[in-house]
């Protein structure tokens, strides 16, 4: 297609999400007072300490404020569009990568669908496990550094922007797999290096949670670190499974050459007549070995991309 055909391609595809997520977001605002109830559950004993659990919506007057009159629109606008996008998710997930199918080569399109059902799902458990596992003891560390020498006033439009803010990371966050992933699948990074260079990918997946997590707290940082650890592993363990042959071909192609260079630095330079050709048919038979190594690791990668 011609670069305005692209164009026209995106702004279609651009309308669709739009058009869905406005739907959406119009009709889960007039629900938006229950979803603020469900999503403030995890902290309520931190907004009203002592205060009875919150059963219905109309209870939430007793524990939240809004500053200004256009504060309860707002709020309940930021919380219809967030579950929106959460509701619309295989929506604009499947415009986005349906945008880009037609760039890719056959061998790499069978991975589209996999990817979208995968990508919604790994999204999907970030939220849940934001929401189940984090939302408390973040709160709960935050509020500890301000009980000990002032009160913490609950506006609701604060409290409900950095739930969203949470749970956005962690949603996002849990991509981790499918990059990890692909990285392997396209060979642009090896497995061996990736499995060889943990201690560089640690360090990066920890200035990634601290950066990526909105409260800048230890308790946030060192739990998205540690769910962000373990989906790596999981994806390196998964890569090795479905790459097995390849790894196992380029392991011996490695082998192969290693033992190539050695033989070549252990054998002097040849004086003699006989030494030399000793010398040459020994580093020509190490040539064919490292030869044959390095076809079939080609044609085992060529065979997993067929």
């Amino acid at each position: 297609m011609t670069i305005w055909e692209h164009l026209g391609e995106l702004r279609r595809r651009l309308t669709v999400v739009v058009v869905v997520l406005l739907i959406a977001t119009v009709a889960l605002y007039f629900v938006a007072p229950f979803l603020i109830m469900f999503l403030i559950y995890p902290v309520t004993e931190f907004i009203a300490p002592g205060s009875p659990p919150i059963t219905t919506p109309d209870q939430l007057d007793t524990v939240l404020n809004v500053p200004d009159p256009l504060g309860g629109f707002t709020l309940r606008f930021m919380v219809a569009l967030f579950f929106g996008v959460l509701v619309t998710s295989p929506v604009w997930i499947w415009q986005l990568m349906a945008f880009f199918l037609p760039a890719l080569k056959p061998n790499e399109r069978k991975w589209v669908i996999p990817t979208f059902f995968v990508g919604v799902f790994l999204f999907s458990i970030g939220i849940v496990f934001c929401y189940l596992i984090i939302l408390n003891p973040a709160f709960q560390w935050m509020l500890q550094q301000t009980n000990d020498f002032a009160n913490v006033l609950a506006f609701a439009t604060e409290y409900i922007k950095l739930i969203v803010l949470f749970e956005i990371a962690f949603g996002f966050a849990f991509q981790l797999p499918l990059i990890v992933f692909y990285l392997l699948i396209f060979n642009i990074i090896p497995y061996k290096k990736l499995r060889k260079s943990w201690r560089v990918v640690y360090v990066a997946l920890l200035v990634f949670s601290a950066m990526v997590t909105p409260d800048a707290s230890p308790v946030t940082m060192i739990l998205m670190f540690g769910a962000m650890a373990v989906l790596y592993e999981i994806s390196l363990f998964l890569g090795r499974i479905v790459l097995n042959k390849r790894i196992k071909a380029a392991e011996a192609a490695e082998a192969a050459e290693a033992a190539e260079e050695a033989a070549e630095a252990s054998q002097d330079e040849p004086t003699e007549g006989t030494e030399g050709a000793e010398g040459t048919e020994g580093t020509e038979g190490q040539r064919e070995t490292t030869a044959r190594a390095q076809i079939q690791a080609e044609a085992s990668e060529e065979k997993e991309d067929a």
